[in-house]
């Protein structure tokens, strides 16, 4: 029942970002075209490397606390 339930709001979620058309976004043609674009970018990539190793960082400590128990 789960899966079906997730697996219905998926495909609306999907259906509602199809329906958004194809508009042209103004404010990425001029990040883009002055260069910013690529701070974005780096800035989403360090929060994503940041996230990933706390992720790991807290797997590791969680891995050894149930080695010891």
């Amino acid at each position: 029942m789960k899966k079906l339930l997730t697996l219905i709001i998926l495909m609306l979620s999907f259906a509602t970002v199809n329906a958004q058309g194809g508009k042209d976004v103004e404010m990425a043609d001029i990040l883009r075209s002055s260069g910013k674009i690529y701070v974005v970018v780096a800035t989403i990539a360090i929060v994503f490397v940041g996230l990933a190793v706390y992720l790991f960082t807290i797997d590791r400590r969680l891995k050894k606390i149930e080695k010891e128990n």
